[in-house]
């Protein structure tokens, strides 16, 4: 493992590569190669912003996670979002409008913030915010997404706004895919891809690694599958067990290290496609990187929360800035702390710790 990886080094200039071959490929587009041009002067001039602001004292981190719905429709096996009820059947309440959504982008823009991973639920449930995401141009949208909602209206939206990239969740082959998504998952993604490669859209694949799943998803067959579809990024999701039934799918020591070893090589045999894990990567970059170190995390609610894995928060954004929630009391002790650095089993640190923050909230 290489101990002085640093991972938003490698995630900036990973996108810095996919935009730089997007803007070759559309060459014969003026008008998409003069966007994805514009983006990347975009992602340098972020970049100034946050370095301006370290400078300042004020540490900005490049990464945001939206859950912009708390709505899904399909019931993964041992889903982390529904085991701790961020995801529900029921209509959800109390969500963030669209219009909230929008001025939580215009706070991140203004901030330098690069990238702002939506998640959910089902992130595509909540067109309208894709809409508004899709005319903040100088930000980055990877929208993580099982694939059932992709429709006509939505391929047209990725065309016309190419900061939008749908990272689509696959567990390996189509057995091991439906086994823990759903009977016909597989092909629907599969479809998708199909649809992007055509149109010449950018779109990557978010794997959820587990002890059944490890060695499949890291097989040549596998990844070779995704890389002839068009697929340019790969993320791997170590399982987070949130639940005392579900711990026998989060990986062992040896089958982490199998995982870390395997991306090391892809990183240097197949640098044409972004390799990212976690929380394997983390570990490497110096400790956990939520509160706000390199990412935090905005639930469907507004609550500013350390990351998804740690659902607790101490501020929400319909009464406060983005730049105030970062400095929230939780925030401020999780990174003047030790717990985002101390070593862990595996999974989730801030997870595995829970106790351990839930006080830190608790605190006069």
């Amino acid at each position: 493992m290489n101990e002085s990886f640093d991972l938003q080094t490698y995630m900036t200039q990973g996108v810095e590569q996919i935009v730089a071959e997007s803007v070759k490929a559309t060459l014969k587009n003026p008008r998409e190669s003069a966007f994805m041009a514009k983006f990347a002067l975009a992602s340098r001039s972020a970049s100034k912003k946050r370095r301006i602001a370290e400078d300042k004292g004020e540490h900005i981190p490049a990464f945001l996670i939206a859950s912009i719905t708390s709505k899904c429709n399909l019931h993964c096996a041992g889903c982390y979002s529904r085991c701790n009820k961020a995801t529900v059947d029921e209509k959800p309440v109390k969500q963030l409008t669209g219009e909230q959504w929008l001025r939580i982008f215009d706070e991140a823009d203004e901030l330098g913030i690069s990238f702002i991973l939506l998640a959910g639920g089902e992130p595509l449930l909540r067109r309208s915010v894709i809409e508004a995401a899709g005319r903040k141009r100088n930000i980055l949208f990877p929208i993580f997404t099982n694939g059932t909602y992709i429709d006509k209206r939505y391929l047209e939206l990725f065309d016309s706004c190419r900061n939008l990239v749908p990272i689509m969740s696959i567990e390996g082959n189509r057995e091991t895919t439906d086994k823990r998504r759903g009977e016909g998952i597989y092909d629907t993604l599969v479809s998708n891809m199909e649809k992007f490669k055509k149109r010449g859209l950018i779109f990557g694949a978010s794997v959820t690694v587990t002890t059944q799943n490890y060695k499949e998803v890291c097989s040549g067959e596998f990844l070779g599958g995704l890389a002839n579809r068009g697929c340019k990024a790969v993320i791997f999701v170590e399982y987070v067990p949130v639940t005392d039934e579900s711990k026998e799918l989060a990986p062992t020591d040896k089958q982490r290290e199998y995982l870390q070893k395997k991306i090391d090589y892809l990183r240097s045999a197949h640098p044409e496609m972004v390799y990212v894990s976690f929380p394997g990567d983390e570990k490497s970059s110096g400790g956990c990187v939520a509160a706000g170190r390199g990412f935090f995390h905005i639930n469907s609610h507004g609550g500013a929360e350390p990351c998804p894995f740690s659902p607790f928060s101490d501020v929400n954004v319909q009464t406060t800035s983005l730049r105030q929630a970062l400095r929230s009391p939780l925030f401020k002790a999780l990174q003047s702390g030790d717990i985002l650095l101390d070593d862990h089993a595996g999974g989730c640190v801030l997870y595995e710790k829970r106790e351990l923050v839930q006080a830190l909230i608790s605190q006069p």
